[in-house]
C-alpha cells in the first residue's frame, strides 16, 4: 500500500499506528513512504542484532529493523499480520518490522504530551510524546533516534 504524497499541512498531526506486542506506536505520517507484507529478508553479516538484513524493494535495496528487537523485547516468529512499514529517515529507506499496522489516526497536538523524564526513571530515547487517544494512549516514535548515525552512514550506500 503506497501513502499518498501529500501537502504538509494535510500530514499534520497524522500518525500510522502500529503494534508490537500489546503495546501501540504511531509514526509521523510524514515519515512513511509505504507499508509492505513481510518479504524475503536476506542477512548481512555483522550487522546488530535488530537488523534482520535487506530486502529488494522493486529494485531497491532497503535493510529492514525488527522493531520488537530494538526496543530489546523477544524475537517473534513473523506472520500473516506482520508488516514492514518503510520509512525514510535522513534521506534513508529502511523498513520497520512491526507485529501489526492498525490505522492513521489524527492525534491533536495538544493532545500529545512529553515522555516522563530520565529524572523520575524513565529513560527511553525512541519516545517523542505520549498521544492521548480516546481512554488510550499512543507512544510517538522519534524517527530521528530509531537509528544511530553508523548505521545512517552506512545504510546511505545501499539506498
Amino acid at each position: 500500500m503506497l501513502v499518498e504524497e501529500q501537502g504538509e499541512d494535510t500530514q499534520r498531526d497524522k500518525f500510522l499506528t502500529f503494534t508490537i506486542g500489546n503495546e501501540y506506536f504511531g509514526i509521523e505520517i510524514k515519515y512513511v513512504k509505504e507499508i509492505i507484507g513481510i518479504q524475503v529478508i536476506t542477512e548481512v553479516p555483522e550487522l546488530p542484532q535488530y537488523i534482520r538484513g535487506i530486502i529488494n524493494l522493486r529494485g531497491n535495496i532497503i535493510p529492514v529493523m525488527d522493531v520488537r528487537l530494538r526496543f530489546k523485547k523477544p524475537f517473534r516468529e513473523y506472520n500473516d499480520r506482520t508488516c514492514v512499514i518503510v520509512v525514510a529517515i535522513w534521506d534513508v529507506s529502511v523498513g520497520l518490522i512491526v507485529d501489526s499496522v492498525s490505522e492513521v489516526l489524527a492525534i491533536p497536538e495538544s493532545e500529545i504530551v512529553p515522555p516522563p523524564d530520565a529524572s523520575t526513571g524513565f529513560s527511553n530515547k525512541y519516545i517523542k510524546g505520549i498521544g492521548k487517544v480516546g481512554n488510550g494512549v499512543k507512544l510517538i516514535l522519534n524517527c530521528d533516534k530509531l537509528l544511530g548515525q553508523d548505521e545512517v552512514e552506512l545504510f546511505a550506500h545501499t539506498n
